[in-house]
């Protein structure tokens, strides 16, 4: 695998999918995030370890986190994509940004990065995520307490 560069077509689908998976994010919308992921997929991030399925990832992991934190984004102008000769396999490497929650409601900066790994039948068919590694940023609380209450 090497990298793409961000004017391959592959490299474009990945970016375009990365993108819409982060707004997903950022919108908790968690049902339609779920139908980009494979459902065996294979995945260990902040709040879990390794999980293995759709439903494990969903309920030990994005539901958790998802509706804790604002401001989801994923750093997509400094996304490294590696595909596969026939791209029918790729790995994107991102940075990612958002704002969790102290205990105490006050906000902090979250940054962190992920790997996923994405697969499809053909190099024109839709990607399905098949692994997602989620880390935050060094001394990052690992925490988030939610959303402050509306008006603070």
């Amino acid at each position: 695998m090497q990298p793409l560069s961000p004017l391959d077509p592959t490299h474009v689908t990945v970016r375009d999918w990365i993108a819409a998976w982060g707004g997903e994010v950022a919108d908790v919308a968690l049902e339609a995030a779920r139908k980009r992921i494979a459902p065996d997929v294979v995945s260990f991030g902040t709040h879990a370890d390794v999980v293995h399925g759709i439903d494990a990832l969903f309920e030990q992991q994005w539901s958790k986190v998802w509706p804790a934190i604002e401001g989801f984004r994923f750093l997509v102008d400094d996304l490294v994509v590696l595909a596969s000769d026939d791209h029918t396999q790729a790995v994107a490497v991102v940075g990612w940004d958002s704002t969790g929650f102290a205990a105490d409601g006050s906000r902090f900066t979250r940054p962190g990065r992920a790997t996923v790994v994405l697969a499809r039948a053909d190099a024109t068919g839709p990607w399905f995520g098949t692994h997602t590694h989620f880390s935050l940023g060094r001394d990052v609380p690992a925490a988030t307490h939610g959303r402050a209450p509306e008006g603070e």
